[in-house]
């Protein structure tokens, strides 16, 4: 059911490395640092804050760029300021999307620095044709629908013959209504969908495992 796709694009947190690594228990730290230093605030009420201002605009970022006028590269420089040492690198991955038929991206919340760090950890650096950042998104995040109409148009995606891997399952949602085959991956990253799953096409537990099957199914057709 997968012959049709053209373009594989793959979410990165918790999609192309295992929610184990819990990178965002460190990116969490520096988030509350950060807004502990910039509203003069203690850390419970730095942490409230964050989580409203994710809710109300869909990601932490634009909300502090919009309420209090911070300055997204001194922000990303920061939080994402981790060690990616705690992803295990992952050859097998890179040996089953360079088999992958037509083109790889990856659509990303994150930036393009932080990005490519976490890549060459996993020894992904050389594994797909493009990286669509929080930048170029122009700071709109998924899942509003100018972060998917963006990364189409950049990059002369057909959604239609394209196939769009995720762990937020609410990402998935404006990627379905243009046409996208979705797949969920329910890894414990956020809770479940629960019985809204129109929009998922396929339900996976980790994506070596699902890209060895979808390749011995093209295989042997």
């Amino acid at each position: 059911m997968l012959d049709h796709i053209e373009n594989w694009i793959f979410d990165l947190d918790n999609t192309l490395y295992p929610a184990s690594a819990n990178l965002f228990a460190q990116i969490d730290v520096h988030m509350g640092a950060f807004i502990q230093d910039l509203l003069a605030c203690d850390a419970a009420e730095a942490h409230r804050i964050q989580k409203s201002l994710f809710h109300s605009h869909g990601m932490t970022l634009p909300g502090l760029m919009a309420e209090h006028g911070v300055d997204p590269h001194d922000f990303l420089a920061r939080v994402h300021d981790v060690d990616v040492r705690v992803v295990t690198p992952h050859p097998e991955l890179a040996a089953l999307i360079a088999r992958l038929p037509g083109r790889k991206f990856v659509f990303t919340n994150a930036d393009a620095a932080y990005a490519n760090r976490v890549l060459a950890q996993l020894g992904l650096s050389e594994s797909f044709d493009a990286l669509y950042d929080i930048h170029a998104l122009g700071y709109v995040p998924k899942p509003q629908a100018p972060a998917y109409a963006g990364l189409c148009a950049a990059h002369a995606i057909d959604p239609r013959k394209s196939v769009f891997v995720e762990d937020m399952a609410r990402n998935l949602v404006p990627a379905k209504a243009i046409g996208m085959t979705t797949v969920w991956i329910d890894n414990g990253s956020e809770q479940g969908p629960g019985d809204a799953r129109d929009h998922i096409d396929y339900t996976i537990t980790e994506v070596s495992a699902w890209l060895t099957e979808v390749l011995a199914a093209q295989e042997t057709a």
